[in-house]
């Protein structure tokens, strides 16, 4: 899916923003980027992706 990449860099801004706020510290944003490195190379990384073109589908198709 073309969704992809852009997905992947806003939640890449969004944990930037949120370790720059001091809202989630340096090393919880750094626990999550690694988490999902290690997710994205489990069994489970289809049914993720799965689920997440799913739910971008289900938005996409909502008449606002």
């Amino acid at each position: 899916m073309i969704i992809t990449v852009p997905l992947v860099l806003l939640l890449g801004i969004a944990t930037l923003l949120l370790v720059r706020s001091g809202k989630l510290s340096a090393g919880a944003g750094l626990v999550a980027v690694v988490f999902g490195f290690l997710l994205a190379d489990t069994g489970a990384a289809p049914a993720i992706h799965h689920l997440v073109s799913d739910l971008l589908s289900d938005v996409q198709s909502l008449r606002l």
